[in-house]
């Protein structure tokens, strides 16, 4: 296995420090370490608490945390601290997210630390951005909640969070796409900056399409489970086969009359009613039921070759766990090899990106609690005597 930071990858060279815990945070040093950057995680002495969570979060400190190198400091003792100034003034990065305020009142605020690095790009990653709730405390679910995406996704009058860290992971995301401008602007300028993602923001920009289509019609968007779709033939069926459901969109004029076509649909397909798209969605209730007797005829695999033949949009229902086996992302590269904390080797998804043709491969595998503390240190200059003492 692979354990050195490869040369060609795109961010090759560009050093990052990261002090995060949880998702969000450590979801920008995971991006950015795929990417070929040297990321090295701070963590509380005895390590990141995220690495003992239980049931859903158990996942987290694995999924966020492989290419980086570890290292536990005391950021309350002065020793701690001089560690963690020495990464800061040689890292091209820094990534935070602790409550505001937190590291600016240990001295390792933004200000602090580019007054002796001009071209630190500093990404904090908060709850909330600028505004009257940017000293309140937030999680992913909170902003959910709160930005209106927990409503959209339950049924009406049962808000429910989204099956993932959606706005923790995409949150980050917004913070690496900020970071990665800053450093073009540094290319041009020769200094850095302050960047800043949060997840109230996040959530509001998922939920933009509601609110637009607010503006749009004048009526509020109705929560996903009974929303008015935009395609008449854009649901879950059931199948032959008890248990197997299949989701398939047919989004087109042109897909309309393929769709007739290939399921010997005839008087639907010739209707000149159910021409024009839009005339299909006020006709849902005419068509669905012929539809959904069709393809609970039809064993699902049937259904699959058929729509995958003509090109339709359609997908089987899966669980997360069924993806170890995927047989797309197991021959793409799209699951990498990696070792969890209990020793157990596993598969876990890579970054959802290709780089000429390829991949994005482990550099590192998972670290340890403070693996890579001893290497770091003589890196930034500190003797074998000064190694022992910090011990």
């Amino acid at each position: 296995m692979q354990q050195v930071n490869d040369e060609n990858l795109p961010l090759a060279g560009i050093r990052v420090v990261e002090f995060s815990h949880m998702v969000m945070g450590p979801s920008v040093g995971v991006i950015l370490a795929d990417l070929g950057a040297e990321v090295i995680k701070v963590e509380p002495l005895g390590g990141d608490p995220t690495r003992k969570l239980l049931g859903s979060g158990a996942g987290y400190f694995p999924m966020f945390n492989r290419n980086k190198r570890s290292i536990c400091l005391d950021l309350k003792s002065a020793e701690g601290l001089g560690v963690a100034r020495r990464l800061s003034a040689r890292a091209d990065v820094l990534i935070e997210n602790f409550r505001p305020g937190t590291l600016a009142k240990l001295g390792l605020g933004y200000e602090a630390l580019a007054a002796d690095n001009p071209g630190l790009i500093y990404c904090s990653a908060k709850g909330f951005l600028k505004g009257p709730y940017e000293h309140r405390t937030a999680l992913d679910e909170v902003t959910q909640m709160m930005g209106g995406l927990a409503y959209m996704t339950g049924p009406p009058g049962r808000p429910l969070r989204a099956g993932s860290s959606v706005v923790d992971i995409t949150g980050g995301m917004f913070g690496v796409i900020g970071i990665l401008a800053a450093l073009e602007r540094r290319h041009r300028t020769g200094t850095g900056g302050e960047v800043k993602c949060a997840l109230y923001e996040t959530t509001a920009f998922l939920v933009g399409q509601h609110m637009a289509q607010k503006a749009v019609t004048g009526k509020a968007a109705q929560p996903m489970p009974v929303r008015v779709s935009a395609w008449a033939i854009y649901d879950v069926f059931e199948t032959a086969n008890e248990g197997e459901q299949l989701f398939v969109g047919v989004v087109s004029d042109g897909q309309w009359k393929t769709f007739c076509d290939a399921f010997g649909l005839t008087e639907l397909g010739a209707n000149p009613d159910f021409a024009i798209n839009n005339q299909r969605v006020l006709a849902r209730d005419a068509i669905l039921p012929q539809v959904r007797a069709l393809f609970g005829s039809m064993p699902r695999e049937a259904l699959v070759e058929k729509l995958e033949s003509l090109g339709l949009p359609f997908a089987p229902i899966a669980r997360p766990d069924e993806l170890f086996d995927d047989p797309h992302l197991v021959q793409s590269g799209g699951l990498i090899d990696v070792q969890i904390p209990d020793g157990e080797a596993t598969r876990l998804p890579g970054l959802p990106i290709e780089f000429d043709g390829e991949r994005m491969a482990l550099q590192r595998d998972i670290p340890a609690v403070n693996q890579h503390a001893e290497a770091i240190l003589r890196e930034l200059g500190y003797t074998e005597a000064e190694i022992g003492a910090l011990a």
